[in-house]
């Protein structure tokens, strides 16, 4: 509750700003001759994402509950397993037997796990985790969907399947004006998408990041949003807001 609060603040801080900016910025943005924006045929990854699909965040990312693991030992794949983590933070392995995973970062637990195959089985293991599916990645959904709020991510999840998890929109929503925000290479950037086009299948169904921020419009409301979707006024491409 707390994060959203903060997030919403900042969010309505910014709107002076969009406002201010949204007239000039129409034409550059759409010529592309706008310095200040950054736009690209396709999403671009966020920050907190690397470029293996592995989960970074703000802050280190430690692993959680009903994380799914993908563990694997250099040169002996008969210990190579995919676990999920219980909801204590154990994980069990061969060999190993019961491993506390939560609360610790990817590193620790390849050192951690190492170490125990160290002590009698195997000399100077080389373990690797990857995390397949984040429980403790989050997304937040604010504007006119039916429950607004912060909600978890559990592997690859698009726009459409993320309003789904708020129990999509309400009947005031602007189908034309879903705001996504994104932090992409140390910029805040936003993009703009119709739900009409996406299901109608004239534009793809974007994927949906930890950490990402999706607002959706209130037709025929004067909200703040309103000048986003002035100053960013084409679908699918994030730019600089």
């Amino acid at each position: 509750m707390k994060t959203t609060v903060l997030r919403t603040l900042a969010f309505l801080l910014l709107c002076p700003l969009l406002a201010a900016c949204a007239t000039n910025n129409t034409t550059a943005i759409r010529s592309g001759t706008a310095t200040a924006v950054t736009a690209t045929s396709e999403l671009g990854v966020p920050d907190s994402t690397s470029a293996t699909g592995a989960y970074t965040g703000a802050s280190e990312y430690r692993v959680g509950a009903q994380d799914l693991l993908e563990i694997s030992v250099f040169q002996v794949a008969e210990l190579n397993r995919t676990v999920r983590v219980n909801s204590n933070g154990q994980i069990s392995l061969p060999l190993v037997g019961v491993v506390v995973a939560g609360g610790k970062t990817v590193q620790e637990l390849e050192a951690d796990i190492a170490a125990k195959l160290d002590e009698s089985y195997l000399q100077d293991p080389q373990v690797s985790v990857f995390v397949k599916e984040f429980t403790s990645q989050r997304v937040t959904l604010e504007g006119a969907v039916r429950k607004p709020g912060i909600y978890p991510l559990t592997g690859r999840i698009s726009l459409l399947q993320a309003i789904a998890q708020a129990e999509g929109v309400t009947d005031l929503a602007n189908l034309d004006g879903v705001v996504v925000f994104r932090q992409i290479e140390g910029q805040k950037m936003a993009a703009v998408f119709s739900l009409n086009q996406i299901r109608s299948g004239q534009a793809a169904d974007p994927q949906i990041y930890g950490d990402d921020i999706i607002v959706v419009d209130q037709s025929g409301a004067k909200t703040g949003l309103q000048r986003v979707l002035q100053a960013v006024p084409f679908f699918n491409l994030f730019a600089v807001y």
